[in-house]
């Protein structure tokens, strides 16, 4: 069966170009330092709390047109700068962030007809779950469920004026809110489009959504909040 991808919102059977699944499956290595101590038998491992990013291979191929179709390939793939999003349909419940570098070297076959390359990708250790894309309405308050290991940092939109918002064991007061605010708990700050809201929002930390049952809830003069969990795994 020929798999294919989607980078950056564009399918690979557009480009006429399929893939196998053979790389599609690897998980990233965790980050550690082994400290070796004199005296002490084994190495002392260090865990940084973080997993390193993966390069994600897919042997890939053009059966036909591979003049022109490997030439708007090429484009499509190199033009992309940075992270963006990354789907196989050997894995169509998850995604990844990856950044294409390069290089894209085709191996000509059928007289230059066809042809067989290995696509690397630079992928971010997470694979995020489709699902938790979906965003949450939470009216007065909710139990959400992180069905992952790994704790998620979600994308809460908080409607209304001023209030307290509580998720978890976290405890989040925000005031002055300009009719609303995002807090970003992966990227640690809080905005309304373009303008800066931290100054807005005051907690010891920013909220996370543990494996398992969180409860979230939230007072005063707030309308209503909408999460975006961001669920994950490796």
């Amino acid at each position: 069966m020929m798999g294919y991808f989607v980078f950056g919102g564009k399918c690979s059977k557009d480009y006429g170009l399929y893939i196998s699944g053979s790389g599609a499956f690897n998980a990233p290595e965790r980050d550690v330092e082994l400290v070796e101590v004199p005296g002490k038998n084994g190495s002392l491992v260090l865990d940084n709390g973080r997993f390193k990013n993966i390069a994600v291979t897919y042997p890939a191929f053009i059966r036909h047109k591979f003049k022109s179709l490997s030439g708007a390939a090429r484009e499509w793939l190199l033009h992309a700068s940075g992270y963006v999003r990354l789907e196989d349909s050997y894995n169509p419940e998850y995604y990844r962030l990856a950044r294409f570098g390069g290089p894209l070297d085709f191996d000509t076959k059928v007289l230059n007809r066809a042809g067989e390359c290995n696509l690397f990708f630079d992928c971010k250790p997470q694979r995020y779950l489709a699902d938790g894309d979906f965003i949450v309405d939470v009216a007065g308050s909710i139990q959400m469920f992180n069905p992952t290991p790994f704790p998620a940092l979600p994308l809460i939109r908080v409607y209304g004026s001023s209030g307290t918002l509580m998720v978890g064991e976290v405890i989040v007061q925000i005031s002055d809110i300009p009719g609303y605010l995002d807090i970003d708990c992966e990227l640690m700050n809080a905005c309304k489009g373009t303008m800066n809201c931290n100054s807005k929002i005051n907690a010891q930390k920013f909220p996370t959504l543990l494996s398992g049952q969180t409860g979230v809830a939230y007072e005063g003069d707030i309308d209503h909040v909408q999460i975006k969990p961001r669920w994950w795994t490796i």
